[in-house]
């Protein structure tokens, strides 16, 4: 049986292309975690305001600065006037908005710009929902990336650091800033050492067999690590899907430009897998369908 929240604590849900967000409530005032992706921010800005219930929004804080992570944060703040906080190693590709660095030119996403207020690092404490967490570095998905944690109810606010089936694609591996293998190795070593009895993930509903994921993350670790190739194909299938639920629908004439037209595509393509531009199209078409991800109607391609 998953172990129940704290009355305290309302997680809201998102399927993609936004993230979860985890509210804390305590009297009066709100803190939330993570805002979903920019085209879903009017959507964000109605479930919080239904959630808050009259309450104030007083505080926004990010596991990390992905696009389906942040999208929300400036209507958030626009709407509420709330104070956003983020992990400590963003602080100048935010207040830069380096879209490079913040991945949204090379994957062809999109993101609204805002202005951070404070950071957060490693070993900080905050109150959210009346509980005292702990933010932790989990390096890997993102170098910058933190997790919260609260040890009295054992509760892991993990971000994409850890799924109830993987974690979130290893950019730095594959971007060549990091060595992103053994961070994640490192960052499951970390939580896995942690007493947690519910993990509240970026993506997917809050889990409890903590063990059983942590074992599926080590084997999709396991894979990558014996074959990079194997990540770079993982990374760009992600990316498209990605950027396909985006669109929704698309010309399959058009798809070919659609895909070469994703700088992180077309440059992880070229560094590990060599396929010839036709060769990765065809393939991805193939990879999509079969997943349940795309399918013809007429002369387009949809998502499913």
């Amino acid at each position: 049986m998953t172990p129940r929240l704290p009355d305290t604590l309302l997680v809201l849900e998102r399927g993609w292309l936004s993230a979860n967000s985890v509210l804390g409530f305590a009297g009066d005032a709100t803190t939330v975690i993570d805002s979903g992706y920019v085209t879903h921010a009017a959507q964000t800005v109605d479930l919080i305001t239904h959630a808050l219930a009259g309450r104030r929004l007083e505080r926004l804080i990010n596991t990390h600065s992905h696009s389906d992570h942040i999208g929300g944060n400036a209507a958030l703040q626009d709407r509420f006037g709330c104070r956003i906080t983020v992990p400590a190693g963003l602080d100048a590709t935010i207040a830069e908005w380096d879209e490079a660095a913040l991945l949204l030119s090379p994957l062809g996403q999109q993101g609204a710009r805002f202005q951070h207020d404070d950071l957060i690092a490693a070993g900080d404490e905050f109150s959210m929902g009346e509980l005292t967490w702990q933010a932790i570095a989990v390096p890997g998905h993102d170098m910058d990336a933190l997790a919260y944690y609260n040890p009295e109810r054992r509760i892991l606010i993990s971000g994409d650091a850890l799924w109830e089936n993987g974690f979130g694609v290893i950019f730095p591996e594959l971007l060549g800033s990091a060595d992103g293998l053994q961070h994640t190795q490192a960052t499951l070593d970390k939580l896995g050492r942690l007493p947690i009895d519910l993990v509240i993930p970026g993506h997917g509903a809050p889990f409890a067999e903590v063990d059983r994921a942590l074992n599926k993350a080590y084997q999709r670790l396991t894979q990558f690590q014996a074959s990079v190739d194997s990540l770079a194909w993982h990374a760009i299938k992600v990316l498209v899907a990605f950027a396909l639920l985006e669109r929704q629908r698309i010309a399959e004439a058009d798809f070919p430009a659609f895909v070469l037209g994703l700088p992180f595509a077309v440059d992880v393509n070229a560094r590990y897998l060599g396929l010839a531009e036709d060769a990765l199209v065809s393939k991805l078409v193939d990879a999509l369908a079969k997943s349940g991800l795309l399918r013809r109607d007429g002369n387009d391609f949809v998502t499913a």
